[in-house]
């Protein structure tokens, strides 16, 4: 009698769910009538893909007899079908692309059928990291690809995959990826805790968790490195990081990071060791001179004087003689307008883009020299502090470059070249605090590890990296010999 009951009961609630579902404009079901029962079948059409539904599953429920539900699932060819015994668990599990089978006057039982709909574009060249030389291939918004991309580089068992879904409302599917034994596992747990404490409604992007996930929040310098490349992601694993992959994201991110990785491209490591580090060098002397450069302008003319050269003196007054407003006016303005630009060129189509940022330039550059509103000498430092900033091969530490300079113009007005030093002083005590994922963001700095110095500032050649960053703390610090993944 109890059975009965129950029996009764899951019906029930199963006509209840199928009257929620039927109020959904995307919900086709179908019934279909045999000798002894019938079959109800029922998607949600925007979630499913046709093409398989019509190929594989209604040509069989239209030809057969079926006794019960075990015999669908054998004459259909896909793979993870599933039965459960809760109606309650169907618009979640229709939501993510099965199909469902019911068969009246049998166990209440429902059989699930995966056939979820996935477009995603194909796997294309990198469009932020781009590399002359070095793999081609980048990450596109199919966490599952992404995964494929990676495995396919680092083909062991060790490789770890821990998947997760973050956000109360998207449900997006996240995956924290490390290689056992190699990467340290309380960098693991700490990653996987943090996501898993997210309080967050959506998920839309790896940015989302790089924000919700990070040591200091409120800090402009980004302390999870973000990247598109599938080598890149490759190579930091086997030292020993963790990885961070986010459906429906192109960029992964990458953890512990030190400061010095964020001035690294990866285009480094496909060169020689003496150009790598020459343009490792250059890329850092460009960044310091984008920061610097403007500030010290505006420190030496409004307070140090006597420190210009007495050949550029002359330079410097007839270039200033018709401008009206002090230095530091002069370069807040230029330093808007390139920022104006950059940010129209960013937001408007590549090619408008292109065009306003070059024409935008010239002109406005030209027309302010002319109308006597900015110096020449101004206008040329300007550019250059923006083509230096541009050499930043991660686009987020370009942002923060970007940002900084702002507070040491006003420091520069106020104090000269003290408030300069000053601002610098609070910059390092700021990076002297920061930690990524609890480990120190300057080392090998502070603390200073003369071993990671081999591929900081200068990239030693590979026979000379035979140990792993300690910044990581890998459980394995030598490179790991041949027979240790030979299985």
């Amino acid at each position: 009698m109890k059975k009965k009951v129950t029996k009764k009961k899951k019906q029930r609630d199963f006509q209840n769910t199928l009257a929620e579902l039927t109020q959904k404009d995307d919900f086709i079901d179908y019934q279909f009538e045999h000798n002894d029962s019938s079959i109800c079948l029922g998607y949600l059409k925007s979630a499913i893909d046709t093409e398989k539904l019509e190929k594989y599953i209604l040509p069989q429920i239209q030809q057969n007899d079926y006794i019960d539900l075990n015999e669908v699932i054998n004459d259909i060819p896909i793979t993870k079908s599933q039965l459960i015994d809760d109606p309650d668990q169907l618009q979640e599990m229709l939501i993510q692309g099965f199909v469902f089978i019911y068969m009246e006057n049998v166990n209440p039982q429902y059989l699930l059928i995966p056939i979820p709909l996935t477009k995603t574009r194909q796997v294309g060249i990198p469009e932020v990291e781009f590399s002359v030389v070095g793999p081609k291939e980048a990450f596109v918004e199919n966490i599952d690809t992404n995964l494929n991309l990676v495995r396919k580089r680092i083909s062991v068992p060790e490789l770890s995959m821990e998947k997760m879904k973050v956000g109360t409302v998207t449900k997006t599917k996240v995956a924290v990826v490390s290689i056992e034994g190699i990467a340290d596992k309380e960098n693991v747990r700490t990653v996987i805790q943090r996501i898993k404490d997210v309080q967050m409604d959506q998920v839309i992007d790896s940015s989302y968790i790089q924000q919700a996930i990070t040591d200091n929040q409120n800090s402009p310098f980004p302390q999870l490195l973000d990247t598109e490349r599938p080598d890149r992601i490759a190579a930091v694993l086997t030292e020993g990081k963790v990885a961070i992959f986010v459906d429906g994201s192109p960029h992964v991110l990458i953890g512990p990071t030190t400061l010095v990785e964020f001035f690294s491209a990866f285009e480094d490591y496909f060169l020689n060791w003496t150009l790598a580090s020459a343009f490792r060098l250059i890329r850092l002397f460009a960044v310091f001179f984008s920061i610097l450069i403007t500030p010290l302008y505006v420190a030496i003319l409004t307070h140090h004087f006597e420190l210009i050269p007495k050949t550029l003196l002359g330079t410097l007054v007839s270039s200033r003689t018709q401008v009206p407003f002090p230095p530091i006016l002069e370069a807040i303005i230029l330093e808007l307008t390139i920022e104006l630009l950059r940010e129209a060129g960013a937001r408007l189509p590549s090619k408008i883009g292109q065009t306003i940022g070059i024409v935008g330039g010239i002109v406005i550059g030209t027309a302010s020299v002319e109308a006597g509103l900015t110096s020449n000498v101004l206008l040329i430092i300007v550019a250059l502090a923006a083509l230096g900033s541009f050499t930043t091969p991660v686009y987020q530490m370009g942002n923060t470059i970007r940002l900084i300079r702002f507070p040491l113009l006003a420091f520069a007005h106020i104090y000269g070249i003290l408030g300069v030093g000053i601002c610098i002083a609070y910059i390092m005590v700021h990076l002297l605090k920061l930690t990524s994922l609890g480990r120190p963001f300057l080392e090998p700095i502070f603390p200073f590890r003369l071993t990671d110095l081999k591929d900081a500032f200068i990239r030693l050649p590979f026979d000379k990296q035979n140990k792993r960053p300690f910044a990581v703390r890998p459980e394995k610090v030598l490179r790991s010999a041949k027979q240790d993944y030979e299985k």
